[in-house]
């Protein structure tokens, strides 16, 4: 019997002094970072921190001053911090600002809006990745086109057509839109659904699933992180639009934050900066909130990160 088919034998020649034996490798250490990449991590990092300082600084202008008195606010030089600490701006902003009733107005448009987006970009977007049909391509491609056309060259032309059926005046205009399906979202469910394997698709088929029945019960409960982007893009559009209030609502009991805000800074002028830093700082607490507890979420969706094969 040789050594190699007793495996005793074979391990005690291996401790015979003399014997060659293959040495050990060394165990690998981490590669020490050299000084022209230490100043390279250096210099990013730098740059970083000069831009986050740079886009920072409106923001935080905007919270000093919420607490700052007028004589503060217009001081040259610049006051970055308050000398005299008031609440007073607050309390005048919430006074003469109808904040209760503009919230619920933006939450009535954002909240429909981005389930409308939700869906109706994942339905989209499941069907241009995962449903084979002739000019798939071709008719994504021209979909995704659509989003060089800016808003300004359709605005009149919408305008006239949703006065035409009577929905100005009405939230209608601002949510219906979003439950077609909104170009750069179905983009984003696209690249994702591709992530998705299909296998997981041809296996549902073969045992007799439907393309909703798929949809609905093997690709949706995968792609939540994408959904949540989705959501927070549209609830993060919504809250902050402008023009659209601006177009279709006719009464002031209708308007939203930004709109009302736009109003309210018309009215009080320059003499109530502070009320208007206040009643911003306010406005702005709900979408630190909703990002902050969707962080993790709202990257993965962004990083596509799906499943692969």
């Amino acid at each position: 019997m040789t050594a190699i088919q007793n495996p005793t034998a074979a391990a005690a020649a291996a401790r015979e002094p003399g014997r060659n034996t293959a040495p050990s490798k060394p165990v690998p250490r981490h590669r020490r970072r050299t000084w022209p990449q230490i100043a390279e991590s250096i210099a990013k990092h730098s740059v970083l921190i000069v831009l986050s300082v740079v886009f920072l600084m409106p923001l935080f202008w905007m919270v000093t001053g919420a607490f700052k008195t007028q004589a503060d606010i217009g001081a040259f030089p610049v006051k970055w911090f308050p000398e005299t600490i008031t609440t007073g701006n607050f309390s005048y902003g919430l006074a003469t600002f109808p904040l209760l009733q503009y919230f619920w107005n933006t939450l009535v448009i954002c909240v429909p809006s981005m389930i409308g987006a939700a869906l109706s970009s994942a339905m989209v977007g499941y069907g241009v990745s995962k449903i084979r049909w002739p000019w798939r391509n071709g008719v994504f491609t021209i979909l995704i086109a659509t989003m060089m056309v800016p808003f300004y060259v359709t605005m009149v032309r919408l305008f006239v057509a949703y006065r035409d059926i009577g929905w100005t005046g009405t939230y209608l205009p601002l949510i219906v839109p979003t439950f077609f399906g909104i170009p750069f979202f179905i983009f984003l469910m696209r690249q994702f659904f591709l992530g998705i394997p299909e296998a997981l698709s041809d296996a549902a088929r073969i045992d007799g699933a439907g393309e909703l029945r798929i949809f609905i019960q093997v690709i949706l409960p995968l792609c939540k992180p994408a959904l949540a982007a989705v959501m927070l893009f549209q609830f993060l559009a919504s809250w902050s639009d402008l023009l659209g209030p601006l177009l279709y609502l006719t009464k002031s009991s209708q308007y939203t934050l930004s709109l009302g805000l736009t109003f309210f800074q018309g009215a009080q002028g320059d003499t109530a900066v502070g009320p208007l830093m206040a009643v911003s700082t306010i406005i702005l607490i709900p979408i630190v909130v909703l990002f902050f507890f969707a962080q993790k979420t709202f990257i993965q969706g962004i990083t596509m990160s799906g499943i692969k094969d």
